[in-house]
């Protein structure tokens, strides 16, 4: 019997696949969630202590610093990138703390209910501050003013929140239990509203459904905003050089 020549497989080199670059706006927002707080809930899992107050006042810190490099700045350009990481920031924190920490404050402490009334009190009235100012721009007559005043009712809110609603909530939590709630307060920051919507509710679960409806619509205006660059200010809120 003759046996049919064996043909070899001819070998076909897999075609080369040329990726471009992603666009510059979606680098800006890659840099942004990479830049910003938004990846700090991965890290807490590996962190030994990180309380919930620890968390807010981290928050605390990023804005006052944002504050400053605006107020500071005679550049439009950098005035404008820490406006958006000062409006990014706060929104952010305001909601999740509205969701995740001040239900906790009211059932843990005695006085926990009317302790939360007053911080949403005071989160409207910013919220309220905020929404203007995020439609100002640098060189616009209330631009500063309308950021100093908002700023000055925040400053007294943090004060009161750290000097006071924190550290009995502390006292009530435990170790253990304040971790567990500054990682849930950092993953909620992940899918909250970048932008102040003073009109949405303050409370869940009407304000989670909000806040779940509004977000998209944030995160598609971030992809054409500009942040802050790496030269201008380190991760997590640390001073700039």
């Amino acid at each position: 019997m003759l046996r049919q020549p064996i043909r070899l497989a001819r070998f076909v080199r897999p075609p080369v696949r040329v990726y471009a670059p992603a666009p510059s706006h979606i680098l800006r927002r890659t840099f942004a969630e990479h830049h910003f707080p938004g990846n700090k809930a991965e890290s807490l899992e590996h962190s030994e202590i990180f309380k919930i107050s620890q968390a807010i006042q981290q928050d605390h810190s990023e804005l006052e610093e944002y504050y400053h490099r605006i107020v500071n700045s005679k550049d439009p350009d950098e005035q404008t990138r820490f406006q958006n990481a000062f409006i990014w920031e706060l929104a952010r924190h305001s909601i999740a703390e509205e969701l995740v920490v001040y239900p906790v404050l009211e059932q843990a402490i005695a006085d926990g209910t009317e302790r939360a009334n007053k911080d949403r009190g005071e989160h409207q009235k910013v919220k309220e501050q905020l929404y203007e100012f995020q439609k100002l721009r640098p060189g616009d007559q209330n631009f500063l003013p309308t950021l100093e005043a908002l700023y000055k009712d925040l400053k007294q809110h943090i004060k009161e929140e750290e000097e006071q609603d924190l550290v009995k909530l502390e006292d009530a939590l435990g170790l253990t239990q304040s971790k567990e709630l500054s990682q849930k307060f950092e993953k909620t920051k992940m899918f909250t509203p970048t932008r102040s919507h003073p009109s949405a509710p303050d409370k869940p679960p009407f304000e989670t459904v909000v806040g779940l409806m509004t977000a998209p619509i944030d995160k598609i205006r971030d992809l054409f905003t500009k942040f802050p660059d790496m030269e201008s200010t380190k991760p997590y809120g640390g001073k700039s050089p």
